[in-house]
């Protein structure tokens, strides 16, 4: 049974399942609807709590154990299954499909992972728990979703803000939702419910952002050439590698660069993507972007890249001042528009 976050509460309410597999890489929506379940569980009786967690060393043998595994007590048992990896290789897909159809009444067992690449979701392992489990799958916070989950978090604390200050506090906790719950909690202790002002947000937000390279070129796909550079100075902050950096813009140039030429060629867009193996939240940002940049300023956004390139296997490109970031930035802000 699939289960939105959101319906977790209510359900919870009317009882308990036996199974629940949560996935997601939102840590801390992840720990909170973990904390959910658990509280419940602890409510309806189960106070023996086992932890396991899937590394290299983990023996699937303890899973059958603990949920066969009388308490002590005679208390019913909350079992939680940590799979960091989501990879739980042969003995752990053919024990979880095992484990599936023979479930305790006396256990609850909740069964956490990481978000599945979709070859993994299409596991036999898989389609097991969510046929046998309250299967609750947590999508990313995405950026242009950031100010209105901020917005959400701050009413349940009696708060809100304007638009303003809640992009200027995404701006801040991009990529970094935990820090982002705890900056938005500090707001709940250095103010009174109500309305906060610009000024108020801006005083106490702390610069906690975390970027990722491959969020890079959603910027500047999107061209948004101020979170463009948001980003490059902070991903140079945090000491990320320049080459890959430089590799991730590059591939994206390369792609839009086949997409224009074929298109040249009077082919449509959508067989394309097809082919070059583009979908979600990327191919929508496609066609806008095709239609910002021209073929010649691809074609010479390739050309800069060698160049960059150079610079940061420490050759001179005489097209550029400045060290191999600016010319970094100069790069993707060309593609940006």
């Amino acid at each position: 049974m699939q289960l939105r976050p959101e319906a977790l509460e209510p359900h919870l309410a009317k009882g308990l399942a036996p199974l629940y597999v949560i996935t997601s890489d939102e840590h801390l929506l992840a720990l909170e609807a973990a904390d959910k379940i658990r509280r419940a569980a602890r409510a309806a009786g189960h106070t023996e709590r086992d932890v396991l967690t899937v590394e290299r060393t983990f023996k699937w043998g303890e899973l059958l154990a603990a949920n066969q595994a009388l308490s002590l007590f005679g208390d019913k048992k909350l079992i939680e299954l940590r799979i960091p990896s989501g990879k739980p290789g042969k003995d752990g897909s053919a024990a979880l499909q095992a484990y599936a159809k023979d479930l305790s009444p006396d256990n609850l067992t909740l069964i956490t992972l990481p978000k599945l690449d979709w070859q993994t979701a299409k596991a036999a392992w898989v389609a097991s728990l969510q046929q046998a489990a309250v299967y609750i799958e947590i999508p990313n916070i995405e950026r242009a979703q950031l100010p209105g989950w901020i917005g959400m978090r701050l009413s349940s604390q009696g708060q809100s803000a304007d638009r303003t200050a809640l992009d200027f506090i995404a701006d801040r906790v991009e990529g970094n939702l935990l820090a982002a719950h705890q900056e938005i909690q500090k707001l709940g202790l250095l103010h009174e419910p109500g309305k906060l002002s610009y000024e108020q947000v801006q005083d106490a937000v702390l610069n906690v952002a975390r970027y990722d390279v491959f969020k890079l070129s959603e910027a500047m796909l999107a061209g948004d050439p101020a979170r463009l550079a948001r980003m490059l100075e902070g991903l140079k902050g945090e000491g990320e590698a320049l080459p890959l950096v430089l590799w991730a813009v590059s591939e994206e140039i390369r792609t839009l660069l086949k997409l224009k030429a074929g298109m040249a060629q009077g082919r449509p867009l959508g067989p394309l993507m097809k082919e070059y193996r583009i979908w979600g939240p990327r191919e929508r940002m496609m066609e806008p972007a095709l239609r910002r940049v021209s073929l010649a300023t691809l074609e010479g956004a390739l050309q800069q890249a060698a160049q960059v390139d150079k610079m940061v296997k420490g050759l001179r490109a005489k097209q550029f001042a400045g060290d191999a970031w600016d010319a970094m930035l100069q790069l993707a802000l060309k593609v940006a528009g």
